[in-house]
Formats: C-alpha cells, structure tokens, sequence
C-alpha cells in the first residue's frame, strides 16, 4: 500500500518586508489601554441622501468620507478623545484632528491596505474630504511604499522595513512614543478602519493599534427601529469605537460618543450639498 501523502503541493515565497511596520504596529498597540465600546448607529438617513445624490447628479458621496466629516467634527468638540500622552506629566490636546483611513492599491500586481492621513479633518467641508480621498485612490504608488502621502520616501521606508525589530524599536518606535508632535505628524491622531466590505449584515471590528482613538466601521443591517412611536426597518451601521483609557474617561467619552451619534442620525454635512455643488466639484465615483 502507497504511503498517503499528508502534504500535498505547496509553494514558498519570501515573507514580504513591508509587512513588518504592521506587525510593529499591532505589538504596540497590544501595550495601549484601548477600551472597545461597541454601538449601533441610525444610518437611513444618510444612506438616502447619499443614494438620492448618486440618483440626481449620477456621482457619488463616499460613505468613509461622510464618517470621517463626522467624526472629525465630534472630536474637535470633545479634544480630549485624541489627547497624545508626553512623558509622565503632560497631555497634548490638538486642535487639528488628523484622521487615518486604510485605501486599497495594487502595488506591483498585489492589493495592499495602505493608510492614508486626511489633514485637518475637522475643518474640511465633506466634498473636500471625498475629493482627497479619491486623489488618493488614483496617485502613483512606488514599490516599497506602505503609506500613501507619507513623509518618508519609499527608499527609506523598505530600508526600515528590512531592518531587524529591535532596531526599528530603537530608531523609529521609540523616539515616536516619546515625541507627541512626531507622532501626529507620522500617524496622524484618530484612525478609521472599515471591514463592512468583508461580510453582509450587522459586525463589528475591534482594532488593534496607537492612536488615541481608533474607529472601526462594520456592517450594515437592516432592523426594526422605533420613529415616532412607530416600529418600521431601518438601516444601522456596527461602530465600534476604541479609547485610550490613559488619557481619557468614560464620561467624556460618552458625551463625544453622543456627539458622533447626532452627526450621523442627522446627515451631517449631506443636507447642505445641492445639485450644483456635486456638479461644480467634479467628483468622480
């Protein structure tokens, strides 16, 4: 009798350097004193105008983008949620609130995640924000890189991906943490992660890294929702949102989640859009 053969066929390749920032990354984010809250957020709305804008002018409104203007907007009135800790003594609040979103791009014939900083968020309008989310999705990509728009060049971003992890620790992580300002400008200081796309129905995410805040935007359901005393279907979104209990609490953490939820139950940003702001724009889906 023939042995069974309990391999099977296979291939190797050589494990990708440019995953190592991730792993970096994520090893970080397991020391952060994240605390998950996990939300159901009205969305019908939204997704009617968003849908009755498309019908009307046949261009779209991105749906990361309304939830970026969202957010940026409930932060800068509740700063304390993306608060950086400097040593022992200080917190830095900014003003600024500068949001990392993740857009897919083929890099030499692969798709990779890639993060994307959007600056100044919260004083951006939302045609602004999907404008430079969709420049984003069409810009050039060098081989090597790993963030699109990053201040460092794809060259010396493979270099610090080859690099061995305690170096990369000692010559980037490190000085990172130690330096507030460093790090809203490398990272940004509120990050958006989307895994609606991976499965159908209600879901939710719980992230994993270092940002202060850190947002992930699940599934879509449709289920009963009380209005006016009445039961009828509605449209919810899975959020889970994600806080960095060291420098704030849960009672200002509440009340920037009550902000977010009003923004978004009440289409934030999409009453104001007319026919002709889509058309003048020139925004392509």
């Amino acid at each position: 009798m023939a042995p069974v053969d309990l391999i099977g066929s296979f291939e190797k390749h050589d494990f990708p350097s440019f995953r190592n920032p991730t792993i970096d990354t994520i090893i970080w984010g397991r020391q952060r004193h994240h605390i998950p809250i996990l939300l159901e957020i009205d969305v019908t709305d939204a997704r009617s105008a968003i849908h009755d804008l498309k019908v009307k002018t046949g261009q779209g409104i991105s749906f990361t983008g309304w939830i970026v203007k969202c957010l940026a907007q409930a932060v800068s009135e509740h700063k304390y949620v993306h608060a950086i800790r400097k040593g022992q003594r200080q917190l830095v609040i900014f003003d600024d609130v500068d949001v990392t979103i993740i857009i897919e791009r083929a890099v030499a014939g692969e798709k990779l995640p890639m993060p994307y900083i959007i600056r100044r968020a919260n004083e951006k309008t939302l045609l602004d924000i999907h404008a430079e989310i969709r420049a984003a999705q069409k810009s050039p990509v060098e081989v090597g890189t790993v963030q699109l728009g990053s201040i460092q060049t794809a060259r010396m971003t493979k270099i610090f991906a080859t690099l061995p992890h305690f170096l990369r620790n000692l010559l980037f992580w490190r000085p990172l943490f130690r330096d507030p300002f460093l790090l809203k400008r490398t990272m940004g200081t509120v990050s958006i992660t989307s895994i609606g796309m991976f499965g159908g129905g209600m879901s939710w995410g719980i992230p994993i890294g270092i940002h202060p805040l850190m947002i992930a935007v699940g599934g879509i359901a449709r289920q009963p929702g009380v209005i006016d005393d009445l039961i009828v279907i509605r449209e919810y979104v899975g959020l889970t949102v994600m806080f960095d209990h060291d420098v704030t609490d849960g009672a200002p953490v509440a009340r920037f989640i009550k902000r977010l939820q009003e923004l978004m139950t009440s289409r934030e940003g999409l009453e104001a859009l007319s026919d002709g702001d889509i058309h003048n724009s020139k925004l392509q889906d």
